[in-house]
């Protein structure tokens, strides 16, 4: 018998574990173990949506001669038509461009303000009547703010646009009159929302339901006054939008309904294009777009960790969980504070990305998880948002992110238009101190935040994520995946996720603070041991209970010639090239 155990020790079990072994490097062929699928890579151009047909309306342009704008557009249109729980032209837009003739990098802010002819006082007695005197509601048409996507649009086309509008809207405009598949995700967040914006008055019902009830996975949908208003804006412009139809008959919902907003809000509106904000980060230039927007918070987290050997801790480590948490509360107080509208704040961005101001914040952060964080200068997580990036055979890449706020947005839908307005007015503060707060003609803060990263001069990573609050650490998460932990870019995005919960927002109070340290949610697939840990250190851990985003990217790999694209595998998410 002993010999027999022998013979096992010494012959049998290194085959048995050759084997398993084996077969853990061939259970995810494509790289890391939890890596979904390899990366797709083309050679003259990619688009990567979170809609499979959006992303082959995008593919198509590109193939029959249009560029990088001209496919951004058209998969944009595509994705307001086929995931109306996300995004759609009564939202707003934000998007990063490199445009490859004069070399250089564009960002366009194409949000909407808020009424001229509400003010400040006209708002808060509004909403003492409505009873709800600290917020803005989302339900109502208080919280609608001129929809700047459309404009954005033709800011982008009209500047870099190689195709006509109308050969651009060509496929949304089919798809929207003869109908598309509903996919699985869309279908389930449609389900959810049926049920509460059906109580909205306007065209909701007709626009978003079939015979009252949402659309099932893969039943065939149609949004025929879509497909009306496309074809307006491919005949006639922005103006179309902004000074005529479109713009008339919100002009007349909303007198009708109580809103605010009037045609010559429309009339005044105007997306604008501003300089890119950038850190480097270990020899990566990485971009965003400031003021009202939350894509600072992506930079002043880099900075600080960028004093950390990220890549020895490890992915996932207790450690490496640690330090990006502590990072995270620290910018995201200075986000409470100072995101808002440039046209009414002076934002210290100089001070905010400094690598002196990091290394400041970097010395609070000790073994021990922090329970208050005190801006260092003197819930808003789940969202409904798309992302999507384009690149062509020219070499220029589109990185841009499109939103109703939350979901469907408000629900208001004007009879005939065939969208839904957006809630973005509700992120407004009411505390008159504050950089954020309300004032007429004024854009909100924003969650919605395109990506880009340069190296050595050359672009070359296009990336971003919806999910509301959750964005800058889907930013944060998919950088340091691919520069300190080395993946690709889809394992980046099928990586482990986590999301810290409870910090301050825009739109509080000046004088609120976090308290209690928040909470931070974890994908179950996290080693166990590593929460043990973490809450050893004082953090209050959940596995999952939150809202992880949805990514999208494009890598341009110069020495090959090559894109690298990549898409969110938890839904239905896809990139393609050719």
């Amino acid at each position: 018998m002993k010999d027999i155990h022998l013979i096992f020790i010494v012959f049998l079990l290194p085959l048995l574990l050759f084997s398993e072994n084996l077969h853990a490097q061939i259970d995810r062929p494509t790289g890391e173990p939890f890596q979904t699928r390899s990366e797709v890579i083309g050679q003259h151009g990619m688009v990567a949506t979170s809609h499979p047909l959006a992303s082959q309306v995008g593919l198509d342009i590109l193939k029959k001669g249009g560029n990088a704008i001209d496919a951004a557009i058209a998969a944009n249109a595509a994705m307001g038509l086929m995931e109306p729980t996300g995004n759609g032209i009564g939202g707003d837009l934000f998007a990063i461009i490199w445009h490859e003739e004069s070399g250089q990098l564009y960002a366009l802010n194409a949000s909407g303000r808020s009424p001229l002819g509400l003010s400040y006082d006209q708002l808060t007695e509004e909403l003492e009547r409505l009873g709800s005197p600290n917020r803005i509601p989302p339900s109502n048409l208080l919280s609608v703010s001129i929809p700047g996507a459309v404009d954005g649009w033709f800011e982008m086309h009209d500047r870099f646009g190689s195709m006509r509008m109308a050969d651009i809207l060509e496929q949304p405009i089919f798809y929207a009159e003869n109908g598309f598949p509903v996919t699985e995700s869309i279908a389930d967040a449609w389900q959810r929302s049926v049920p509460v914006l059906s109580r909205r008055v306007g065209a909701f019902v007709e626009t978003f339901t079939i015979d009252g009830r949402a659309p099932e996975k893969g039943e065939i949908f149609k949004n025929p006054d879509l497909g009306n208003t496309f074809r307006l804006l491919a005949e006639q412009g922005r103006a179309a939008f902004y000074e005529g139809e479109i713009a008339e008959k919100t002009d007349a919902f909303m007198c009708e309904h109580g809103g605010y907003l009037r045609l010559e809000d429309y009339q005044a509106h105007r997306s604008e294009w501003v300089e890119p904000i950038s850190v480097n980060y270990r020899g990566y230039d990485i971009y965003q777009i400031g003021g009202n927007n939350q894509g600072t918070a992506v930079l002043q987290m880099l900075n600080i960790l960028e004093g950390y050997d990220l890549g020895s801790k490890g992915f996932a480590s207790e450690e490496t969980l640690h330090l990006m948490v502590e990072a995270k509360k620290l910018a995201y107080e200075d986000r409470a504070k100072h995101y808002a509208d440039s046209d009414f704040y002076d934002q210290p961005l100089e001070t905010l990305l400094s690598k002196e101001y990091a290394a400041e914040r970097r010395e609070l952060i000790t073994d021990r998880a922090s329970r208050r964080v005190v801006s260092g200068v003197a819930g808003l997580h789940e969202g409904g948002t798309i992302y999507l990036t384009t690149a062509d055979k020219h070499g220029n890449m589109v990185s841009l992110i499109q939103s109703n706020f939350r979901g469907m947005g408000t629900g208001f839908v004007v009879p005939g238009t065939g969208f839904s307005l957006q809630n973005r007015g509700e992120l407004f503060s009411l505390d008159m101190d504050h950089p954020n707060v309300y004032e007429p003609g004024k854009r909100p803060f924003h969650t919605i935040i395109p990506g880009f990263a340069m190296k050595d001069g050359k672009p070359w990573f296009s990336f971003g994520n919806m999910g509301g609050g959750y964005q800058p650490v889907g930013h944060l998460s998919l950088i340091t995946n691919v520069i300190d932990f080395g993946m690709n870019i889809q394992a980046a995005g099928d990586a482990l996720r986590w999301m810290h919960a409870g910090s301050t927002e825009p739109t509080d109070d000046l004088p609120d603070l976090m308290e209690d340290g928040g909470t931070l949610h974890i994908e179950s697939a996290i080693d166990y041991q590593i929460v043990r840990g973490l809450r050893a250190r004082g953090h209050r851990v959940q596995i999952g209970m939150e809202f992880f985003g949805r990514f999208q990217a494009i890598l341009k790999d110069h020495e090959k010639g090559v894109y690298f694209g990549a898409s969110e595998a938890r839904v239905d998410g896809q990139a393609v090239g050719y």
